[in-house]
């Protein structure tokens, strides 16, 4: 994958299939200790201690309809080609936390790509699921937390294509 958002997407979208209902996604940019972390934190069914050693391996998968799964495998590799790791800790019924790391500089790592776009989508497509999401670069923190959308909505759907535009042009007012 050529953007990190498109790895949160999959990442994202593993949480859902694993029965999540809150999903947290974090990204830090810290160019001063050359830091670029992604992670997602999940209240979703959990993996295994043996299913965690082995999701890494791209012909490891819990999908019945096809053998192999490459989303973790290509996060873990891009990480690692770009100065950094992937760390993974997930506990059976209680949940799964990824963090992908990063060197910010290194000519390796692939852009952020469209994250507001990205969040739309997952929002969009899942509104009864609390996605909370949050964006530090050096100093600057963003948060975004649909429970706090929809109380503010008083009614609305979150998934309007209205309020849909307007989370997507405030992730981005607020990243840039």
């Amino acid at each position: 994958m050529k953007e990190l958002a498109l790895h949160i997407l999959d990442i994202a979208q593993n949480s859902i299939t694993a029965g999540a209902e809150n999903i947290g996604i974090n990204v830090e940019e810290d160019e001063g200790n050359n830091v670029f972390r992604i992670t997602v934190i999940d209240d979703g069914c959990g993996m295994s201690e043996e299913m965690v050693q082995r999701v890494t391996d791209p012909y490891v998968t819990s999908r019945t309809t096809r053998r192999v799964g490459m989303g973790i495998p290509l996060l873990m590799h891009s990480a690692e080609q770009a100065g950094g790791f992937l760390k993974i800790e997930s506990k059976k019924g209680k949940g799964t936390t990824l963090e992908a790391t990063f060197e910010h500089n290194h000519i390796d790592r692939p852009e952020l790509g469209d994250i507001a776009g990205v969040m739309s989508i997952l929002i969009g497509s899942n509104p009864d699921i609390r996605f909370q999401y949050q964006h530090k670069k050096n100093e600057q923190d963003f948060s975004l937390d649909t429970n706090d959308v929809i109380d503010t909505l008083e009614g609305i759907p979150i998934n309007e294509p209205e309020v849909l535009k307007f989370i997507r042009e405030m992730i981005n007012d607020h990243i840039k």
